[in-house]
């Protein structure tokens, strides 16, 4: 069993605090860029996962709860959400029918090209201040 080998001091909780904070701000700028596309933070997110995703150019409802850290039943109305926005489609798998694959369309694609770019500028502007705390557990 492991312990602490120090107590936390006042600089650590500092550390911990200016780092929750940067978080804070580019979530809340993260969340204003995709709401001035005319979509939801939980939107974007959802594109950025089908884009991300390691390997292909689609994920499953089920990888998408977990990169979400969303329950399965709410991604399912996330995705017809933006299925009905053009965004994106479901796709049966051609390897496994029982599957479905959820793709990016062209709209959801330009919508999030716009927001990379927004947040590639923004996380540069936040290099110099963004630092990830060097805690001893």
């Amino acid at each position: 069993m492991s312990t602490i080998d120090r107590a936390v001091r006042k600089q650590d909780f500092e550390q911990l605090s200016a780092f929750r904070y940067q978080m804070r701000r580019f979530e809340r700028f993260s969340e204003r860029a995709a709401q001035n596309e005319g979509i939801t933070p939980l939107q974007y997110l959802l594109l950025l996962h089908i884009k991300g995703y390691p390997d292909r150019e689609w994920a499953t409802v089920g990888e998408l709860a977990e990169r979400l850290q969303a329950h399965h039943h709410g991604v399912v109305a996330l995705v017809t959400r933006c299925e009905a926005l053009g965004l994106v489609e479901r796709r049966h798998s051609a390897i496994d029918r029982r599957q479905v694959e959820v793709h990016l369309l062209k709209p959801g694609e330009k919508i999030l090209l716009r927001l990379a770019e927004l947040h590639r500028a923004e996380l540069r502007s936040l290099s110099a201040t963004f630092h990830v705390p060097q805690i001893d557990y």
